[in-house]
């Protein structure tokens, strides 16, 4: 790995792993939590905590506070306002900062210990997928912990791959790669190579794990409706379920009150099919299963809903 010379991005982040490796699981979460919370009133505070996120610099916390907002009111109803919407959002910047905390403390966890944080609802649909030999896709959306999910998945006997996007610098992109694979997990940088790279994690027969809410760069996509608007939802997990025949199934890794557990739920199969038209037209299709799909998962905890970036046309006017 190149050395991280003036990347103060890889300082904090290896400083946080460190910090987070010997503070105790839930003093680690209290910290986080109550720091999320601060981050999330105090713009002075956010607008350097976002840029360690490659948040654009034109994207103060005001607007990012004001983005989980929309969000918010897109899956509880336009009626959320006030001090209700208040609380949610701290709960959101809160779950954010727990989900910072936990996944720099992963490596310093053993197996066991990860394995006592996790419960789970509907794992044999996964290995009824698996089963059928041509590996299993776990399209997910950006919500709870799912790196914890993926390290307990992978130390159970399942290989994971899981496609990220690149980031610069080029040396915190390579730590966090590092930082994956010391979880147990392969990971694929999402750029013109990933495809590739997908079609053979599938071909072993190993759990491809993809975030499919929000389209990222040059990233095909397909237009859906997701929360009662229009929008682009990543192509990916139906494509590559029609092409290989390896079964798409939704799923999340929430947080839960207890510990640092974490409750993993795997829903049934999409029921994805050629038809005799166009290809596209049967992505597209596929595509709005998922989205209705992951708008059962988020609407489970729309606190834990990561996704703090613009994701509708609408959010852009």
């Amino acid at each position: 790995m190149r050395a991280a010379i003036g990347s103060p991005q890889l300082a904090v982040f290896k400083a946080g792993s460190a910090v987070a490796a010997v503070l105790p699981g839930a003093v680690g979460r209290g910290i986080a939590e109550a720091a999320g919370v601060a981050a999330a009133r105090l713009p002075g505070v956010a607008s350097r905590l976002h840029a360690l996120n490659r948040v654009p610099a034109t994207s103060g916390l005001r607007q990012r506070r004001r983005q989980m907002a929309r969000h918010l009111r897109r899956v509880e109803g336009p009626d959320l306002a006030g001090p209700a919407l208040a609380k949610q959002l701290d709960a959101a910047f809160a779950s954010y900062a727990r989900y910072w905390a936990e996944s720099l403390r992963l490596p310093s966890l053993t197996p066991a210990e990860v394995d006592a944080g996790m419960s789970y609802r509907g794992m044999q649909h996964l290995y009824d997928a698996l089963a059928l030999g041509r590996g299993a896709i776990l399209a997910l959306p950006h919500l709870g912990g799912w790196e914890w999910g993926g390290m307990w998945l992978a130390h159970t006997g399942t290989p994971v791959s899981v496609v990220v996007e690149a980031i610069d610098p080029p040396e915190l992109f390579e730590w966090f790669t590092e930082f994956r694979r010391r979880l147990g997990m392969d990971v694929i940088a999402n750029g013109p190579h990933a495809a590739a790279a997908c079609l053979r994690a599938l071909k072993e027969g190993r759990t491809l794990c993809l975030l499919s809410d929000r389209v990222v760069g040059d990233t095909l996509g397909v237009e859906v409706e997701f929360f009662g608007e229009r929008t682009r939802m990543p192509a990916g997990p139906v494509t590559l379920g029609l092409r290989t025949g390896a079964p798409v199934l939704p799923a999340a890794v929430y947080f839960t009150d207890a510990g640092s557990g974490h409750l993993a739920v795997v829903r049934p199969p999409l029921p994805l099919a050629r038809t005799a038209g166009r290809l596209r037209d049967d992505i597209t299709a596929g595509t709005q299963l998922l989205a209705r799909e992951l708008e059962v998962l988020v609407r489970r905890d729309p606190t834990q809903w990561h996704l703090m970036h613009p994701n509708w046309p609408s959010d852009l006017a």
